[in-house]
């Protein structure tokens, strides 16, 4: 018996919610998160951005090899996945918010970038 295959959504973030994620750390001058609020956000951004990364990947593979918007996705993606590698500076204690914010600036820029991909998102 030939069942028909579920459709599946491919794309596990929430665009806007990721985007309302990044742009909370990246206007936030006047009173930026801190202790366990930035902690919560940090990681929200971190888990939006390792999933994406999935996305935006695989959304610029199936470009032809030569194309530019690919080259600067791929490239976006690989820059992604060094910033989730790496942790907060153990220096000021702003530390953890300047990491937060360059992950909030990563997650924006995926988001760019899948959108162009796909025309959506």
């Amino acid at each position: 018996m030939n069942l028909p295959k579920p459709t599946v959504d491919h794309r596990p973030v929430d665009m806007a919610t990721a985007r309302d994620s990044a742009r909370r750390l990246l206007r936030c001058a006047a009173s930026p998160p801190a202790g366990d609020e930035l902690r919560t956000l940090t990681g929200l951004l971190r888990g939006q951005i390792a999933l994406l990364v999935v996305e935006v990947e695989r959304a610029a593979t199936a470009l032809p090899a030569d194309a530019g918007p690919r080259h600067r996705a791929l490239a976006c993606a690989g820059e992604a996945r060094r910033k989730l590698r790496a942790a907060p500076s153990a220096g000021p204690a702003d530390g953890g918010l300047a990491h937060a914010r360059r992950l909030a600036r990563c997650l924006d820029a995926l988001c760019q970038h899948f959108r162009a991909l796909t025309d959506g998102g």
